[in-house]
């Protein structure tokens, strides 16, 4: 192991099993859900869409869509897409146009960087100790004057208790203020809202020293976890959509198994 990254802490505190699945046993996945699917697709859009901007490049809204399209096939493409009950993929498309349709019409502030990429160490900025491997990961976006934007898409809207404990936008702050040697002027998330009737939002944080403090805390106990081999199975709702929901013993246990009559360990080495 040789980084650690928001995405690693966030998968190993919703369930170890799957991040040992993931990230240590490597193991294939046999389909992608959709909702993760349109998430890629909808910020690889984004982020065309502020590079066309940030070269004074003139965008119509009807190329724009037909980007979201080729990210869309791209998905497709790479992963076999496991859609929801009841879900159809033609509407799905629809809903990620009208979304992408409201931030184009929507002023737009200059813009800095767009999936800014970062390396640094990750330290405790009260006492100086640091974790012995870089800290890395990419930031959504960076306006000019300093505001840090993060793209969430999501079934209900979100409100501002539910970006305070965010932990990106922790790690993206500390980012911004380790490069930049000054605090951002502000973490905004733009929340697109995927309802009947479309809509988007943005909601403001900010994040100071202690917080910094207890995401250094944080990060070094999932570090310890992970190099002990600790990997917890944690079941809940995101289970009906995991991707190795079939070799899961807790999964299995609830739906009569896979048919294998085989066990899967949950620490150590699985079988191939």
């Amino acid at each position: 192991m040789d980084h650690l990254s928001s995405s690693q802490i966030n998968l190993y505190l919703l369930c170890g099993l799957k991040y040992r699945y993931q990230y240590i046993d490597k193991l294939p996945k046999p389909f992608r859900s959709s909702a993760l699917a349109f998430g890629s697709a909808f910020h690889s859009s984004l982020s065309w869409l502020h590079k066309q901007r940030m070269s004074g490049a003139t965008v119509s809204l009807g190329t724009f869509h037909k980007i979201f399209d080729a990210d869309w096939y791209s998905q497709k493409a790479e992963a076999n897409v496991k859609f929801k009950e009841g879900e159809q993929e033609m509407a799905l498309v629809a809903l990620g146009k009208e979304l992408l349709t409201l931030y184009f019409r929507e002023p737009h502030a200059k813009v800095n960087g767009t999936e800014v990429p970062f390396t640094i160490p990750l330290a405790d900025p009260t006492t100086g100790e640091a974790l012995d491997i870089d800290f890395t990961g990419f930031i959504d976006l960076v306006e000019d004057d300093g505001v840090i934007t993060e793209f969430k898409t999501s079934a209900q809207a979100l409100s501002v208790s539910d970006i305070e404990s965010r932990i990106q936008l922790t790690a993206y702050s500390y980012v911004y203020e380790f490069l930049n040697r000054k605090k951002p002027k502000g973490l905004k998330v733009v929340n697109f809202i995927k309802s009947k009737k479309p809509r988007m939002a943005n909601l403001i944080t900010t994040r100071g020293t202690k917080d910094y403090v207890g995401f250094f805390f944080l990060a070094q106990e999932v570090l310890k976890g992970i190099r002990a081999g600790v990997f917890y199975p944690h079941p809940g709702y995101w289970c009906k959509d995991c991707e190795y929901a079939n070799i899961c013993p807790l999964w299995q246990g609830k739906n009569g198994g896979n048919g294998t009559g085989q066990k899967q360990p949950v620490n150590g080495e699985a079988k191939k």
